[in-house]
């Protein structure tokens, strides 16, 4: 059976300066541009242009560079589904636009050509201007939205207005992965065979931004908008490594070099260190998945020898939930000798020891409790030898 293809759009730079006001300059965003570009980045949302003169003049130069270096990553530029903003995209030379409306609970109950005027005006004139331009459509707020009102909606921009990409997003953060699923896969049955991909964009409120985003993708969407440490608007959106490594693992078919590991890593830590230079916090953390320490950090040993994560190797802490096993692994690791037919008694002492003390152990007591077993020495209740 043949893999369905996921297409990934990096948010980075357009949802990430609405993390906390950041702005990120026309080289940071040219370096950002060159990480995508080597990863194998579908498309890169690179701004906002009708917001501010420095945002088109950002995409100018971004679509300026890509077409210099020969990349394959489309440049996206974001705005209004309004004929205004239609032209403003147009003259960055975007060939991807990502275009947004919303609509007002007190017209559900019109017909979609009334309520999308604007948004047809708008797809019209793109078209005609920019003949083979890629026109992405984000419409409402999928947790807020009545499903009957969403579902007629769905139909007239698939079947009517033929969007190229219709994006659904938790706007809110407010959904559950079930709920995601249950809401996109009868719209992406509606666009089987029409030509139309779903987008993902979730949101992160609830922590369930890229789990929600897996789901969606399940549920039928084949272009997923995440973003790196999952910046963005309020607790940011899907991280961008995290849930594609998740759908290829799960057998989607992706473009993007997740084998790269090297450079995922640098491109993350370079989005951090803007961050904190900006904000005064990191977000590259000890628990950030996959680059974090944590997930090869190790205290029962049932949970040892896990082979996720970027650390080089793993690494233990020994208290009283320790077993025998990971004792072993801890000695091994620190070049600590032990005489083999002593490891039970040692494991029973650091057990105590760390019961008594309140505390995990550290290196050199462990090593004092390896050589006094090794020796056939007790330990007393202090910690100290008999």
């Amino acid at each position: 059976m043949k893999k369905t293809e996921i297409r990934i759009i990096d948010e980075t730079l357009r949802e990430g300066m609405q993390h906390r006001g950041i702005v990120f300059s026309p080289d940071q965003a040219r370096t950002v541009l060159e990480f995508q570009a080597a990863l194998g980045m579908d498309i890169c949302q690179a701004g906002y242009p009708p917001a501010h003169v420095s945002e088109q003049d950002k995409l100018k130069q971004l679509i300026h560079h890509a077409r210099k270096r020969g990349f394959t990553t489309r440049i996206a530029a974001m705005g209004r589904a309004c004929p205004e903003d239609a032209d403003i995209l147009a003259q960055t030379g975007t060939m991807d636009f990502h275009l947004h409306a919303h609509v007002r609970q007190e017209d559900w109950n019109k017909e979609p050509g009334r309520i999308f005027e604007t948004v047809a005006a708008s797809v019209e004139r793109i078209r005609k201007h920019c003949p083979g331009a890629c026109i992405s459509l984000a419409i409402l707020d999928m947790g807020r939205t009545d499903s009957g009102f969403l579902s007629k909606a769905a139909r007239y921009l698939i079947k009517e207005l033929s969007i190229d990409i219709l994006s659904l997003p938790d706007t809110s953060g407010i959904m559950g992965p079930n709920q995601i699923h249950e809401t996109i896969l009868p719209i992406s049955r509606l666009a089987n065979g029409s030509g139309t991909r779903l987008s993902i964009h979730c949101h992160n409120d609830l922590g369930m931004a890229s789990a929600n985003t897996v789901m969606g993708v399940t549920a039928g969407a084949t272009v997923v908008e995440a973003s790196v440490l999952g910046l963005g608007e309020r607790n940011g959106l899907a991280d961008l490594y995290t849930t594609a490594r998740v759908l290829k693992d799960q057998g989607y078919a992706l473009g993007l070099n997740l084998e790269d590991v090297d450079t995922f890593k640098a491109y993350y830590q370079y989005i951090d260190t803007i961050c904190k230079d900006q904000t005064g916090h990191a977000l590259l953390t000890y628990n950030t998945p996959f680059f974090g320490a944590g997930v090869k950090t190790h205290v029962a040993g049932t949970h040892g020898g896990a082979g996720f994560g970027i650390s080089r190797e793993q690494r233990f802490f020994i208290n009283v939930l320790c077993g025998k096993k990971l004792v072993n692994q801890y000695l091994d690791q620190h070049g600590i000798a032990c005489d083999p037919m002593a490891i039970n008694a040692v494991t029973r002492e650091i057990k105590n020891s760390s019961a008594r003390l309140g505390r995990r152990l550290e290196k050199d007591e462990i090593q004092a409790i390896a050589a006094a077993c090794s020796k056939g020495n007790d330990i007393d209740t202090t910690g100290r030898m008999k």
